[in-house]
Order: structure tokens, then sequence, then C-alpha cells
């Protein structure tokens, strides 16, 4: 299996424009029946060795609880309850409409009574129709939604390693279904005062400073796969700091922030792709840091080891 295969952005439109529907339905149920986490961790899915899950979610006082997994060997939506009842239906063949029907169906099926409050697509061109609706999305195919949950699995990996040379607070590793990335997040305890007309969910996901890193695969505005990294809030001189490797570049954003990205393109031609990447979330996360001020002594954890004596 070839580390970091291709995945050009133009080859698998329809798939992922599907694919990123599909997730937002099941997102929008995990965010509806799993208990709130600080900066909203709750919510994201995680990686599995067959596919994404959402985690086991929704318990009540008679212990009942149920899980939702996307198998993307099998290509098939499997829901389960901890009573051992199943259902699951395939991926391919399917609108919008028909998965979201079916992923209803399934649910019903296996006991589960969850209410999403807006089924409808977040932060998407189509964000005002319905899923039940959606018939314009129906492409699915196999390999490259194989290819897809790959190259999550591998860059999951990478962001495990990177994570665990910090100490100090850090999220999972978790995949977004809004925006189709995956990433991990390192905290500061400096608390961020947020003006009054800042939204809850952005108050919450940033109510301390981080730095995060991670990895999307393109979307109109940046067409193709990139790993990136950012510094919330941005602190002045962000982008005089240089970055590694060579093909690393500071991005400016339309919010007159900056991005740090890395092509994946340039890290697969790479002598060592995987050293590629650690270094460039490193040296970003330094820029990020230095400039903010953190206190990198305390908190910094070669190779996952906090304890010397220990290691």
């Amino acid at each position: 299996m070839e580390l970091f295969p291709s995945m050009p952005y133009a080859d698998w439109t329809g798939t992922r424009e599907t694919l990123h529907r599909f997730a937002q339905v099941v997102g929008k149920i995990r965010l509806a029946a799993s208990p709130r986490r600080n900066h909203w961790w709750n919510v994201p899915f995680h990686l599995t060795g067959r596919g994404i899950t959402t985690r086991p979610m929704g318990l009540t006082e008679q212990g009942d609880f149920f899980c939702v997994d996307f198998d993307f060997t099998d290509h098939r939506l499997v829901v389960t309850s901890g009573a051992g009842s199943e259902a699951s239906f395939p991926l391919h063949g399917l609108s919008v409409a028909a998965f979201y029907g079916r992923l209803t169906g399934a649910l019903a099926q296996v006991g589960v009574d969850v209410l999403v409050e807006r089924p409808y697509p977040f932060d998407l061109p189509d964000a005002r129709r319905p899923f039940a609706e959606d018939e314009e999305h129906c492409t699915y195919d196999p390999a490259a939604a194989h290819r897809y949950w790959v190259v999550l699995s591998q860059v999951n990996l990478v962001l495990e390693a990177y994570a665990a040379r910090w100490a100090g607070k850090t999220s999972p590793v978790h995949h977004f279904w809004h925006t189709f990335d995956i990433a991990v997040t390192r905290f500061s305890d400096t608390v961020v005062a947020h003006p009054p007309e800042v939204d809850a969910v952005t108050r919450e996901a940033y109510s301390r400073e981080v730095i995060s890193a991670g990895f999307w695969f393109g979307d109109p505005d940046y067409p193709e796969p990139a790993f990136y990294s950012y510094t919330a809030p941005e602190p002045a001189g962000l982008a005089t700091w240089p970055l590694r490797p060579e093909a690393a570049f500071w991005q400016a954003r339309k919010s007159g922030s900056h991005l740090a990205v890395l092509p994946y393109e340039r890290v697969r031609a790479a002598a060592s792709p995987r050293g590629e990447v650690l270094a460039f979330y490193e040296s970003a996360f330094l820029a990020g840091a230095r400039s903010a001020g953190w206190s990198l002594a305390v908190d910094s954890c070669p190779d996952g080891i906090t304890d010397v004596v220990a290691g």
C-alpha cells in the first residue's frame, strides 16, 4: 500500500460532494445524541479499521445506546445498538435524499428515536435544501471512497505522532463532518475574550488560544489536497516565521489571517513523506507558539514521554 496515495481534487468531485453530505447527515445525528464536550469535541468522527464512526451515543436511563459506522471496505452504513440489534444498507447507488430515508429507517429498526433539529447541509452551497429533497448528489465510486478512508487513516497516524510531542491540553485526532478535514489541536491556558457578536459555536471552539494542525481534501478556493496549520487568535507577525520544508508557505485568507499550507502532491514526491509532514507541523506550531508567547519548556513532550525516568 502506498503512503499518501494520489487524490486529485477533480478526480472524485461527485463522490466527495455526495460523501460530504452523507457525513453531515450522520454528523447531525451525532450532534443531537451525544453528551456535549468542551470545544465541541463530542461532534466529530473518529477513524476505525474499516471506516469512520460516531462512537457510542444516545445513552438513556434504561442503558440503551447506539452507534453509526461508515464501512468503506464493504461500502455500507451500519447502525448498531447496545442491545445487539443491527441494521445496514449499501452506500452506492443512493442520492442524499435516499440515504437520509434509509438511515431514518435503520435507526427506527434498531429502536432509536433521535431528532435532528436542522436536517440541512451546513455551510455548503445547497444549505437551504433539506437532505430529504437532495436528489442531485448521488455519485458513489467505491474506489474513491476507499482511498478517502485510506488517506484519512494514514494522516490520522501522522497526527497522532505529532500530538504525542505535546503534554499540554490536546484534542483527540478527529474528522470534522462539516468541513471534511481531519485535525488535532493544541491549547494554551490563555482565555480568549470574544466580542459579543461572535457566534456560540465559534466562541466555544476557540475559547482558549489554539494551534491546530490538519489535512483537508481541497475546496473551490484551494482545489487540491493539502496539510495545514493555523493559530487562533493569530498573533502579530505569524506569517513572517519560516516554515519547513521548502514547499510549505503561508496563505492569506479572506478573513485577513494566515494558513500554513503544505501541498499534498509535494509531500507524495518527497523521500520521507511522513518526516516532511511532521517537520511542517512542528515548524508551524513553533511559529504560532513563539509568536503568542506559549511556555514551550513546560509542555514539550519528545516521543510522547513526560517522565524521563519512566521513558
